[in-house]
C-alpha cells in the first residue's frame, strides 16, 4: 500500500495531501472552528481514558506507563476494529490523517494509536 497513515496538528494548515482527516481527541481542539475544521470524522471512542490522560498530563517520564494503559484500553475497546476498518479502507484510496491537538509531537496518545493501527495492516 502505497498510501500513508500521518499525524497533525489540529492547528496546521489543512493540505489536499492529508486526505482522509480523523480527528483523534475526545476534546474538540479549542479555537478550531467546526466550519474550517475539515474532518471527515472524529473518532473520540478510540483516544484514552479521561483518567488515564489527566494522569499521564504530557509528561514525558510518564509516557511508558501511559502508554501500557493506553493500549490495554484499546485492545478491550469494541470500537477499534471498526475503526481500524476504516483506516485500512480510506487508505487503499489515498492518505489518512490522524488529527490532534496536543503541542508534543512525540509524546502523546496519537503516536501509540498510530502504531496500534498500523500494527493490523498486511506488511507491504
Amino acid at each position: 500500500m502505497k498510501n500513508r497513515l500521518r499525524l497533525k496538528r489540529a492547528y496546521d494548515a489543512v493540505s489536499k495531501d492529508d486526505g482522509f482527516r480523523i480527528l483523534v481527541d475526545r476534546l474538540w481542539p479549542r479555537g478550531v472552528s467546526k466550519e474550517h475544521a475539515a474532518f471527515d470524522l472524529w473518532a473520540k471512542e478510540v483516544t484514552p481514558s479521561t483518567e488515564i490522560r489527566e494522569e499521564f498530563h504530557h509528561i514525558p517520564t510518564a509516557f511508558p506507563k501511559f502508554k501500557e494503559k493506553y493500549l490495554s484500553e484499546l485492545g478491550n475497546n469494541p470500537a477499534v476494529p471498526e475503526f481500524i476498518q476504516t483506516v485500512y479502507e480510506h487508505l487503499k484510496k489515498g492518505n489518512v490523517t490522524f488529527v490532534y491537538a496536543a503541542k508534543d509531537p512525540v509524546y502523546n496518545h496519537v503516536v501509540i494509536l498510530k502504531e496500534y493501527v498500523e500494527s493490523y495492516f498486511p506488511k507491504d
